[in-house]
């Protein structure tokens, strides 16, 4: 109901009951005798015969490529949402003012498709390739606008600035395809970023330097960490940590647990089995 528009004329269902009820649906309910439920019964499934897989693992790509070459990088915040162009592997002269026009209008169209098909809404600021003409920017803003009158959700779209950006709002009416197909991941908290073993080990290090002074080199101090975080420690760090030792005195030792996060560590007084 809500996704058939004037431009589209068939709908293609591939389960007998479902296209009865199609059928049934289009004609008393929308009143759309011009639309065409047709059944597919093709032994190739259906997503596979129109490669509609593919297509949806696109949409929840971070990049889109577009014919030329060039690319969108979509990122989705809190704030907002940042769409930036880039020229990506486009092989014409990508300094050109044409060659960035061409790009500019080719991105122009596609982000207003991934609009719709990611459902994003909010604050969206886009980043086109920097158009020195006015002319050029004005038209690359017509191309966009007329792209979004598709488009059932409201939006309103300011002027490109001379900066290349350009702002929109589009109406959200339901969360966004990213919020309700994935959650956060549990390992990295949403991040999508964890601490390197460059950073963990830095941490592990300043923190047995003041366990040593306080205790004055007379605890035998065990230090469980995760395997990557060991390896660290026993090849990139194994002199620090043995100079530390002869300086402070004490006796360090290091476990690996593979349960542990890579951003967590732990460390053991060894004669008390107590967490220091």
């Amino acid at each position: 109901r809500d996704l058939i528009s004037e431009d589209i004329n068939e709908v293609i269902v591939d389960s007998r009951e479902t296209h009865k009820e199609t059928q049934l649906y289009v004609k008393e309910l929308l009143k759309k005798d011009r639309i065409a439920v047709r059944l597919y019964d093709n032994p190739t499934p259906i997503f596979q015969f129109y490669e509609l897989g593919r297509q949806i693992q696109n949409i929840f790509s971070r990049k889109v490529e577009l014919p030329s070459g060039a690319e969108l990088c979509v990122d989705e915040t809190e704030a907002l949402i940042a769409i930036d162009v880039n020229s990506g592997k486009s092989r014409a002269g990508k300094d050109h003012p044409e060659t960035i026009l061409n790009i500019n209008l080719e991105a122009a169209s596609a982000m207003a498709r991934q609009l719709r098909l990611r459902n994003i809404g909010g604050l969206i600021v886009i980043d086109f390739i920097d158009m020195r003409s006015r002319k050029d920017r004005q038209q690359v803003y017509e191309r966009f606008k007329a792209q979004l009158e598709r488009d059932r959700a409201k939006t309103k779209v300011l002027p490109i600035s001379r900066l290349g950006l350009l702002e929109l709002t589009r109406q959200r009416e339901h969360a966004s395809l990213q919020d309700t197909t994935f959650e956060p991941c549990e390992y990295c908290s949403g991040k999508g970023l964890v601490k390197s073993a460059l950073t963990v080990s830095s941490e592990i290090q300043r923190r047995l330097q003041e366990l040593l002074r306080r205790t004055r080199g007379k605890t035998a101090i065990r230090v469980t960490v995760h395997p990557s975080i060991l390896s660290r420690l026993k090849y990139q760090d194994a002199e620090f940590l043995k100079t530390m030792e002869n300086e402070y005195g004490g006796n360090l030792q290091f476990r690996s647990d593979p349960a542990l996060h890579q951003e967590r560590f732990f460390i053991t007084d060894v004669s008390t089995g107590k967490r220091l």
